[in-house]
């Protein structure tokens, strides 16, 4: 059994990036892991100030909500990133957290696999590999280990019924 996290960063509740993390979600528990599903909705993340505390306490100094999920992503088995394509690139708010995750990277963690699950507006296949490539380049022990991208949704529940749900439920049971 291993402990997966899943991060949807869409902050609009039941959105199409949403719908993959939780089938995402379901297939990981089918296939017996214990898994924790986070979502940015509500949670207060401020950018980072680039001051390097972090490099020397192990945790931001800022007191919102990013330590918190920090702590659970460095004592995860499995990395599971969910976001809705802007302007063919992940969204800022995913981009935010990742910016103050800094204080992981001395630190030792966990996780080894990361999978990436994208939405967008378009068919083209411009998912945010590059920004997540170079978050996972500083973790040596970890891999992008699967993505699944599903274009041409873009309003809410445009999702619904289309069988890249069913293959964000299969990528879940590979973890």
């Amino acid at each position: 059994m291993k402990k997966v996290i899943v991060i949807s960063t869409s902050l609009r509740g039941g959105s199409n990036s949403d719908m993959l993390a939780d089938r995402f979600t379901e297939g990981a528990r089918a296939a017996g892991n214990d898994v924790e599903k986070i979502s940015l909705v509500g949670k207060n993340i401020q950018f980072c100030k680039g001051c390097l505390g972090c490099q020397k306490l192990g945790r931001c100094v800022i007191k919102d909500d990013v330590n918190d999920i920090m702590a659970k992503v460095l004592k995860a088995d499995v990395i599971c990133w969910a976001t809705p394509i802007y302007y063919y690139e992940m969204s800022g708010q995913m981009k935010t957290l990742i910016d103050r995750m800094n204080a992981m990277y001395p630190q030792d963690y966990q996780f080894r696999d990361v999978y990436l699950l994208t939405t967008a507006a378009e068919n083209e296949e411009q998912t945010p590999k590059r920004g997540l490539m170079g978050w996972i380049e500083c973790f040596p022990k970890s891999r992008l280990a699967g993505t699944l991208f599903c274009g041409d949704v873009n309003d809410a529940r445009e999702i619904e019924g289309n069988p890249k749900l069913d293959e964000a439920f299969e990528l879940g049971k590979k973890v």
